[in-house]
């Protein structure tokens, strides 16, 4: 990395699910990059700026609510689109033989939250679905991201299941465990057996491995401070504090805004937004019910040089790496692979409390989304969408890139009794007015080849390229919203014309025979809105070989 990648520094002063970690601010409701997402007419969005020194390429994005991926080119002017039966399940690439890899939206019984998926489809250049491959069913979900590995196989995150039971006897707090158990995050990575198959080749569980100092009679009691290789089953509550009637405003302002963009369904279960966190062994509302979620994983990326996986959890306000040069079985213990330690963790950083160092180690990341290597330096370097979501000195987004603590034969380097580092990033974006830039879900960030930097914030659907020293040199608001319905959960496809969204034949509903009803207010998820907002956004460079000889 050369200076000018890194020409300034600024030190920076959970939804123990999506939506619980948003508590953490009750000052009013959130509010997203000034102005709101559905102020300007459709008229008005589309290129906004574009500057000399941008990085020549084209733009890959879907709509949250979209069955439709887009091409645009650096006038914002769409050169090709790819057309599924089913809303995104978030991310879409493109990968090197010109096919798109898309998520997309199939309805669980069991699982029900921000980011949900369950679908992986490889489309043709002209559209032609190659691949259908489901990872939905009572005992998993896939969610969020994917991540195309170099040899055709996928990686991809998914919730699994664990019981009430199963929880307390790892060590979590009862009254902090939900009636219907948790979801721990695994990473699985699929071999494709075309047309609609796939193998799994490996796979990594965090719950193989956790600690806990809560109680010394169940699994995994230990010293949490000592073991930061180790993943504490209590981190998404420790000390939070009550919540009060402003921040419980702020969640039920902020859970709604969410819903009109399409990136969570209604539920015909809801209860009393302000009954708070049911009793233990109670059914609970939405939201007690997504702290299920207690991890939240956001995105995956892989480094092929180093054989490491980076995954960003929004619930912890962190970001892990861990060793893909294992196999299943060491990846399920704390021995074997390139750097000996198996499946425990390798590195984390954002949020040093969560491991029992939060004194004299300050906290910098605020619900992130999208941990992505930076390609070609070394030592490792990673961007990252900050959130900023609780942040104390006020709501605001940044993009931080970090350089990993790293050393070839050593790995990653960590002091005893200390805090992963660094201590501050080695670059920040932040707008100039500063909450003028703030998007508290979603979003993502891209290093691009010169050195700029893409920046999606998600819940606006704005898409900007910023310059090291924090110029913005292109700039374009996404005019395409959408009207796939969610479906329902448990329940069949929605009867209104729209895509499936429900799970497949057979499966039964949830517990109860409830189900998810459809959006409210007819298309785009709210009364008179065609959401625009985006999961993420890549620019494909021109030269990329997924673009040789197509016409555009």
């Amino acid at each position: 990395m050369t200076q000018a990648h890194r020409p300034h520094r600024r030190p920076l002063a959970l939804l123990s699910s999506l939506l619980i970690v948003l508590l953490a601010d009750p000052a009013g409701g959130a509010t997203q990059d000034d102005p709101a997402p559905d102020a300007e007419p459709a008229s008005e969005r589309g290129l906004v700026q574009r500057s000399e020194g941008a990085f020549e390429g084209l733009t890959l994005f879907t709509p949250i609510r979209s069955t439709s991926t887009y091409l645009v080119d650096m006038d914002g002017e769409v050169v090709h689109t790819w057309k599924s039966d089913h809303p995104p399940g978030q991310s879409v690439y493109l990968l090197e033989n010109g096919h798109l890899l898309r998520t997309a939206r199939e309805g669980n019984p069991v699982f029900s939250g921000g980011g949900e998926g369950g679908r992986l489809q490889e489309f043709s250049w002209d559209g032609e679905l190659l691949w259908d491959f489901v990872w939905s069913d009572q005992d998993h979900l896939h969610h969020h991201d994917i991540e195309p590995l170099p040899g055709g196989n996928v990686l991809l995150i998914a919730w699994e299941g664990r019981t009430r039971e199963e929880a307390i006897a790892a060590g979590r707090d009862p009254s902090r465990t939900h009636a219907e158990g948790i979801w721990p995050d695994c990473v699985v990575e699929i071999e494709p057996v075309r047309p609609d198959g796939g193998k799994v080749v490996w796979e990594w569980h965090a719950w193989d491995h956790l600690i806990q100092d809560y109680d010394p009679k169940m699994a995994n009691y230990g010293d949490v401070t000592a073991h930061p290789e180790r993943i504490d089953v209590n981190a998404d509550h420790r000390s939070t504090p009550a919540q009060s009637d402003a921040e419980r405003r702020r969640l039920a302002e902020l859970e709604e805004e969410m819903r009109k963009l399409g990136y969570i369904g209604d539920d015909e279960d809801e209860e009393d937004p302000d009954a708070g966190g049911a009793p233990p062994g109670g059914p609970g509302n939405r939201r007690d019910r997504l702290r299920q979620d207690w991890l939240h994983t956001n995105g995956i990326d892989y480094h092929a040089e180093l054989d490491l996986i980076v995954l960003s959890l929004r619930s912890l306000s962190e970001v892990w790496v861990i060793d893909h040069s294992t196999t299943t079985e060491e990846a399920a213990g704390s021995t074997g692979g390139r750097h000996g330690k198996g499946g425990d963790l390798l590195y984390r950083w954002g949020f040093a409390r969560n491991y029992g160092m939060g004194q004299g180690s300050p906290r910098v990341l605020y619900a992130q989304h999208d941990a992505r290597w930076i390609e070609g330096v070394s030592p490792p370097r990673l961007t990252i969408f900050n959130n900023g979501e609780g942040r104390p000195d006020g709501q605001y987004s940044t993009v931080e890139e970090i350089e990993l603590p790293y050393d070839a034969k050593r790995g990653f380097l960590l002091e005893e009794g200390g805090a992963f580092g660094p201590t501050e990033p080695a670059w920040t974006y932040a707008a100039p007015g500063r909450e003028s830039f703030f998007s508290a879900f979603i979003s993502g960030a891209q290093r691009l080849l010169n050195g700029n930097t893409l920046v999606c914030s998600g819940a606006r659907g704005r898409v900007f390229e910023v310059t090291a020293e924090g110029e913005i040199v292109w700039e374009y608001l996404n005019p395409f919203g959408g009207d796939a319905p969610l479906g329902r959960r448990g329940g069949p496809p929605d009867r209104r014309g729209g895509p499936p969204g429900g799970p497949a034949p057979g499966r039964r509903g949830p517990p109860g025979g409830r189900g998810r009803r459809g959006p409210r207010g007819g298309p785009g998820g709210g009364p008179g809105m065609d959401a625009k907002g985006l999961f993420r956004a890549t620019r494909i460079p021109l030269d990329h070989p997924g673009l040789a000889d197509r016409e555009l």
